[in-house]
């Protein structure tokens, strides 16, 4: 069916109030797309903002993308362009039709479009948000009364949807929201997960991108199938009590001609100034957070994710270079603040108006930060000072352990600091350990392939990774395929190397994991105080020679859980350990049990404590502590 004609469409003055106070959080429902009906005839109304245009129109599949015939109209000096298009189906393709202040016509996609074509095309799609039926009340409601998960038990699957599993089909390679929800869920929840992090999900035409240069903010990727199967995805999820964390990217977005890069035919969503709205690594442009409809824009897109979507969390990509001016800029490339300074006033106002309204607006929602410098309060209350975010990623720890477990452990006793110094800051900010996407990519290798030694000490270094990460303080991260030792780096280009479950050195690995999850979950002392010095204290962090480490995770009215690691491949007998108290120890895990593919030097039954001249005045155990190996240790009731 042909369309041709269009005609002025009725905005609301409160919602025109809103959006040029940048403070219009439902702004989706105005803008974009909307089938509606007027005068008996039904169609879509269409609005996009573009103040500086001469001429709107639309143009699609529709009329055969002809220019002129089916225009927008200005509303008031809003600086929106809207229409009524009566006969306008469901589904159909178009783009808006922007004639600049130079005269020239660019066709753009829809801003606030809920839905796009399949990449590499990028027309918008004519959707409305649609009535999916909701059914994970249950979750909901126990999140809205969880809060900030601060004391909760928290370890994070990271999933790059395009390549968890792949087809050899060169066009359509992907597995879609439906067959994750029956293949991906089930196996996020026998390995104990509590969440499942995805990369971005927002359209972006790139496959190489990752995400990362999101095209269409509002619309789910059509990689995968539509919105609502993506809903039905996350339904699912919380229905198996996993809670699902989307990775949003207002830092920056793509400079292609189609997308928000001069939309009107001016520097609209981004800065005229190259300085302040380009980035000089990644070739794409910066939003400028100063302007209130940008702001709104991105705000109002937050609030879209977290309510329409029932996302539980946001986590944002390259904090940093949001908030300084001069992140990756010689002298000469930046320009200061007015008070002359290099921080990013504007961003930082926008990161606290985020997370203020973010917490206000969807309780129980959290916002997660990768910010890599040392700006005190990323994840501090507004009110105080801080940046507002509910956790920052401790990207300090990731450094230091993985150059750490890189040493071959004869050189360890050289390093023992890189594993003592993150317990300095470990609780001045609430931390998040990541061993993500990041760390598997460009040339850096598999965790498993990062290991020193022959194969066996590999796995065994491998395993002893992940008990420290999961002993020490803080909510943690693992990216896909570190479960169960994947050799080759991560590519988007292929799916993970499922065939090594084959082997049972690599299902070993997998089931420490879905151990470790399971000890988070059960001992309130590995989770209740993640963020404070009452849930940590050393038992004895002196003996570099040897590489041991040993700690105490504790919990008001709860066991302590008591943590050794032997960071060499020497087995160490009748070794005395400092115990956090006296009585009857059994082990709780050992990662060289030989279910995990280890050695099996174990210390089994009871362990009674004992006075040790090897440890004056303080109660110890004997131990062996078997290679390259973490032990963990509760008291015997």
């Amino acid at each position: 069916m042909r369309v041709k004609k269009s005609r002025p469409l009725f905005i609301e003055p409160f919602d025109l109030y809103l959006f040029g106070r940048g403070e219009h959080w439902d702004l989706y429902r105005i803008l974009g797309a909307h089938p509606r009906s007027e005068g008996g005839e039904s169609g879509f109304g269409f609005a996009v903002w573009a103040p500086n245009a001469r001429e709107v129109h639309l143009a699609g599949e529709f009329n055969c993308w002809a220019w002129g015939e089916i225009p927008l109209y200005p509303v008031g000096s809003s600086g929106i362009w809207a229409a009524f298009v009566p006969g306008m189906e469901p589904d159909r393709l178009y783009k808006f039709g922007i004639r600049g202040v130079s005269g020239e016509i660019v066709y753009k996609a829809d801003p606030f479009a809920f839905a796009s074509e399949y990449r590499p095309g990028t027309a918008s799609v004519t959707k409305g948000l649609g009535g999916y039926a909701w059914h994970d009340e249950d979750w909901m409601a126990r999140r809205e009364q969880a809060g900030r998960y601060l004391d909760r038990p928290m370890s994070i699957y990271e999933v790059h949807a395009g390549s968890w599993r792949r087809r050899e089909n060169p066009v359509h390679p992907f597995y879609s929201y439906g067959e994750m929800a029956d293949l991906l869920v089930p196996y996020v929840r026998d390995l104990g997960f509590t969440h499942m992090e995805f990369l971005p999900l927002a359209e972006h035409p790139l496959d190489q991108s990752w995400g990362y240069q999101t095209g269409l903010y509002y619309a789910p990727t059509s990689r995968f199938g539509s919105p609502d199967e993506l809903r039905r995805l996350i339904d699912i999820c919380h229905q198996a009590d996993i809670g699902v964390i989307l990775d949003w990217v207002p830092a920056h977005f793509p400079s292609d001609f189609w997308g928000l890069a001069r939309f009107d035919g001016t520097a609209l969503y981004e800065h005229e100034d190259p300085r302040l709205g380009a980035h000089p690594d990644w070739g794409t442009l910066i939003f400028n957070y100063g302007r209130h409809e940008v702001r709104n824009f991105l705000l109002a897109n937050a609030l879209y994710w977290l309510k329409e979507f029932h996302m539980d969390g946001l986590r944002m990509d390259a904090v940093a270079s949001m908030i300084y001016l001069d992140y990756s800029r010689k002298e000469g490339e930046w320009r200061p603040n007015v008070f002359g300074g290099r921080e990013n006033l504007d961003a930082v106002q926008f990161l606290r108006d985020l997370n203020t309204i973010v917490h206000s607006q969807v309780p129980g929602a959290i916002t997660l930060a990768e910010e890599s410098t040392a700006w005190p309060g990323v994840s501090r209350p507004v009110y105080s000072g801080g940046l507002g975010f509910t956790f920052k990623w401790n990207m300090g720890w990731m450094h230091d352990t993985l150059e750490y477990m890189r040493k071959d452990p004869v050189h360890r006793k050289y390093h023992h600091n890189s594993l003592t110094f993150s317990f300095l800051y470990a609780f001045s900010e609430n931390f998040l350990l990541p061993l993500s996407h990041d760390e598997v990519v460009h040339g850096k290798g598999a965790l498993l392939s990062k290991m020193p030694g022959d194969m066996w000490q590999q796995q065994a270094n491998l395993r002893l990774l992940y008990a420290y990460m999961w002993a020490h303080p803080g909510k943690k991260l693992l990216f896909m395929g570190g479960e169960f030792g994947q050799w080759n780096e991560w590519s988007e280009r292929c799916g993970l190397d499922w065939a090594l479950l084959d082997f049972p050195a690599h299902r070993g690995i997998q089931d420490l994991v879905r151990d470790l999850n399971r000890l988070l979950l059960e001992e309130p002392a590995m989770h209740r105080f993640d963020h404070d010095w009452r849930g940590f204290s050393w038992l004895d962090c002196t003996d570099s020679d040897a590489s041991v480490y040993s700690f105490a995770r504790t919990a008001e009215n709860a066991p302590p859980v008591m943590w050794v690691f032997n960071c060499t491949p020497v087995v160490r007998h009748n070794y005395y350990v400092p115990c956090p108290g006296e009585g009857l120890w059994r082990e709780r895990l050992n990662t060289d049990r030989g279910c995990y593919g280890g050695s099996g030097a174990e210390n089994p039954g009871q362990l009674q404590t004992e006075y040790s001249p090897w440890v004056p005045g303080r109660p110890s155990l004997r131990l062996t502590l078997p290679p390259l190996a973490a032990l963990a240790f509760i008291p015997q009731t």
